[in-house]
């Protein structure tokens, strides 16, 4: 069999590379970007040397990094019955009937994605109910967020928990929805597999040459960890890993790091200081609007916060939390402080530490952020999904929906952004994404394509202090890790209404995107990652020799 040619001239479409911001080429030497240029140098440069791809117009661009996945959660969501589009308990329920026929009675049913938040009454439907859907079957149904679900009450029984509040409630939160969560897991290695697999290549389709999984104890465990990480990933994209795991000095940090058996970045991710809004456990310095007295949980205390951050800083390793609530962040800070106390702000600075979501900060709270040189990752399919007027923010917490998820804030005062969907809460979608950066139901926190774009790629790999500074980028010398877009129209599109949103003026140099305003996204027809093909469509072009 001849060997593969390991040069790969791409050429006549548009190349997104701040090296070129013209290029309608680009040139890959097995895993490295080599040259990117115009289509007139391209036809000089093919030879016989080359395998040349037809872009016919397509656009090349940096692959997406998705910086908050659960893969595991992922292929469950992708396999179990989708609960997005009920609108109501009636239709859960006939969901729940519909997949409950032909299953085995011993069978668990799950599902994801409910949001009552949606629906014009937001009452859940009973114990009672689900169980006579169900057909007496076990049951586990997680609420989009992930963060609750109605679970079967011999479910819940069996996890050693009572379920939910009230005689007829089906609903699980905190340690009753872990212990719930852990009677539904996968028990085999080889569905843990099938189950990451299935994931990763629907990632690839999408155009992610890399995701970010936020592993814990409470989430996957330790085993689905080591299963994930040590997957032969030469067609899917790279995971990189943090393990959500608290500790309370240098010593028990490196011994958690050494016992894990598995790279990890560090201890930091779906690491708990307090949970969701659409749950009401994200904590509050107010009362919740529509649960008067109700301000939320706290899983962790500041000095508890701190510890941790002191012990990474101490050995150089990052560390961080999820954190949505006000009251939480305010828990946060306190932390960075008492850190920064003990092992001196240098050495806090230099660890790199990351917060999840960090859905509520003002001026103040992201001057301290810049200040610790934190970096925040968020979810923008969050706002497109609860921002709106009359959506979750506003049932949850009335006017302070304002300035939710404030990507300018953060940007104006220096703190590191970089992008992700909380995958299964928000899909993988990542133009999508970029699109809901653009449209941010504040228009006071609108930013760019170009910066949401950066956000979902270059981002990334720094906020997970990759070694390469290339990552994320298309210039010569860089991975060639790109993926081929087929879009309607390329552009430059900036966030503000008062001025021209879009432009195609050379005399800007800057590369251009594809427009996010119309009806159809972007679709994907090649995911490369480091030279490795992890996806083709279909209608991508055929391959052939130069001349």
């Amino acid at each position: 069999m001849p060997e593969e040619r390991a040069l790969t001239l791409y050429r006549n479409g548009s190349v997104y590379s701040a090296a070129d911001p013209f290029a309608s080429a680009m040139l890959v030497d097995g895993g490295t970007v080599a040259w990117v240029g115009s289509e007139q140098a391209a036809a000089s440069l093919a030879d016989d040397r080359m395998t040349v791809v037809d872009l016919d117009g397509a656009l090349v661009a940096p692959g997406f990094v998705d910086s908050h996945v659960h893969v595991t959660d992922t292929g469950l969501a992708l396999s179990s019955l989708d609960l997005s589009a009920a609108a109501s308990a009636a239709d859960l329920l006939d969901a729940v009937a519909r997949a409950a026929e032909g299953l085995p009675d011993d069978a668990v049913l799950q599902g994801h994605g409910w949001d009552e938040s949606r629906w014009a009454d937001p009452a859940l439907p009973g114990a009672g109910q689900l169980a006579r859907a169900a057909g007496g079957r076990r049951m586990f149904l997680t609420r989009v967020d992930v963060h609750s679900a109605l679970a079967s009450a011999d479910l819940a029984r069996s996890a050693g928990t009572a379920v939910g509040r009230g005689e007829d409630s089906a609903l699980v939160v905190g340690e009753a929805l872990h212990a719930a969560r852990a009677q539904t897991r996968p028990a085999s290695a080889g569905e843990l597999e099938r189950l990451h697999g299935l994931a990763l290549r629907h990632a690839a389709s999408r155009g992610y040459v890399a995701l970010v999984e936020q592993a814990a104890p409470q989430l996957g465990g330790l085993e689905d960890l080591r299963l994930l990480l040590g997957r032969e990933a030469s067609t899917e994209p790279e995971v990189m890993a943090y393990w959500g795991q608290a500790v309370s000095s240098a010593d028990e940090a490196r011994e958690v790091l050494d016992g894990l058996g598995v790279p990890v970045r560090g201890l930091a991710g779906d690491l708990d200081i307090d949970g969701s809004i659409g749950s009401r456990t994200a904590l509050l310095s107010a009362d919740y609007d529509d649960a008067p007295g109700h301000r939320g949980t706290a899983f962790l205390s500041a000095e508890q916060i701190g510890a941790h951050l002191a012990a990474l800083s101490e050995i150089g390793a990052q560390g961080g939390f999820h954190v949505i609530g006000d009251a939480g962040l305010q828990l946060a800070l306190e932390g960075l402080r008492i850190a920064s106390d003990r092992v001196g702000q240098h050495a806090v600075r230099a660890a790199g530490h990351r917060l999840e979501h960090v859905e509520m900060a003002g001026d103040a709270e992201a001057a301290a952020l810049a200040e610790y040189a934190v970096t925040v990752s968020a979810q923008p399919l969050f706002d497109a999904a609860w921002g709106h007027p009359g959506g979750l923010y506003e049932q949850r917490l009335g006017s302070r929906r304002a300035g939710m998820n404030p990507f300018i804030r953060f940007y104006s005062a220096g703190v590191p952004l970089a992008f992700g969907s909380d995958s299964p809460v928000c899909a993988l979608s990542p133009w999508e994404s970029v699109r809901a950066c653009l449209t941010h139901s504040d228009p006071s926190q609108r930013i760019s394509a170009r910066a949401a774009f950066l956000g979902h790629t270059r981002s990334g790999w720094r906020a997970a202090r990759h070694p390469n500074p290339l990552m994320g980028q298309l210039a010569p010398g860089a991975p060639a890790s790109f993926a081929v877009w087929s879009a309607d129209e390329l552009m430059v599109q900036v966030a503000d209404e008062r001025v021209q949103a879009w432009s195609t003026d050379p005399r800007a140099r800057t590369p251009l995107l594809p427009a996010l305003d119309t009806e159809r996204l972007p679709e994907c027809l090649l995911t490369v990652h480091e030279g490795r093909e992890l996806f083709r469509s279909g209608a991508f072009p055929s391959r052939h020799p130069g001349s």
